[in-house]
C-alpha cells in the first residue's frame, strides 16, 4: 500500500476559501490613501509655488517703482515749472491739488495715463516694468531746519518747495505697486 505524502486541499487549509481577497482589499485601500496623500501634497506644493511667484513679481514691481521714484525726486529737485492748473503729462508735474477733487493717485487707468510721465528705462530682473509718476506741487513752506539759534531778534525766512510724488507700477496680470513720498526742495 502506498501512501500519498501530499495532503488533500481540504485538510491543509480549511479556512482558506474565506480569506481570499482580503489582502487585495487592504492593499487597494492603502493605495487609495497614499494617492490622496500625494494629491494633497501636490496641491500644497503648487500653492506655495504660486505664492512664491507672486512675491517675486511684487518684488520686481517694487524695485522698478522705487527706481522711478528716485528719478521723479531728481526732477523735483530741479524745481520744475508748475502749471497753473491741472497737469503737464510730458513732465508729470501737476499744480496744487484741489481739496474737493478726487486725489490724483486714485484715478483709473485712463486718468492716470493722461497725467503721468512713464519711465521707460526701468528693467527689474527679467521683467520689464513700466512705472509712471506724477509730481504735485504742494506749496512753499517754512523749513523745519531753520533755527535762530536762540536769538529772538533774528528771523528765519528759509522756505522750501514741497512736492508730493506718487509712482505707480501697473500692468495686466502683474502686481500693482504704488509708492508716495513728500519731497522738500530748498
Amino acid at each position: 500500500m502506498t501512501r500519498s505524502i501530499v495532503a488533500s486541499p481540504s485538510f491543509v487549509a480549511p479556512g482558506r476559501s474565506r480569506q481570499r481577497g482580503v489582502a487585495l482589499m487592504v492593499v487597494l485601500i492603502l493605495l487609495v490613501l497614499m494617492t490622496l496623500l500625494a494629491l494633497v501634497s501636490l496641491r500644497s506644493t503648487l500653492l506655495q509655488e504660486r505664492m512664491s511667484s507672486s512675491q517675486y513679481d511684487r518684488s520686481l514691481g517694487f524695485q522698478a517703482t522705487e527706481a522711478a521714484l528716485r528719478e521723479a525726486e531728481a526732477v523735483a529737485a530741479k524745481n520744475p515749472t508748475v502749471p497753473g492748473a491741472g497737469c503737464t503729462a510730458a513732465s508729470g508735474v501737476c499744480a496744487t491739488p484741489v481739496a474737493t477733487d478726487t486725489p490724483r493717485w486714485l484715478l483709473d487707468d485712463a486718468g492716470w495715463a493722461a497725467i503721468s510721465k512713464p519711465v521707460d528705462d526701468v528693467v527689474a530682473g527679467s521683467l520689464a516694468v513700466k512705472p509712471s509718476y506724477i509730481i504735485e506741487y504742494m506749496g512753499r513752506f517754512d523749513s523745519p531746519y531753520c533755527t535762530t539759534a536762540g536769538d529772538p531778534d533774528s528771523s528765519c525766512d528759509f522756505q522750501e518747495n514741497h512736492y508730493r510724488i506718487t509712482v505707480r507700477s501697473h500692468d495686466n496680470d502683474r502686481a500693482d505697486v504704488t509708492l508716495q513720498t513728500n519731497y522738500a526742495v530748498p
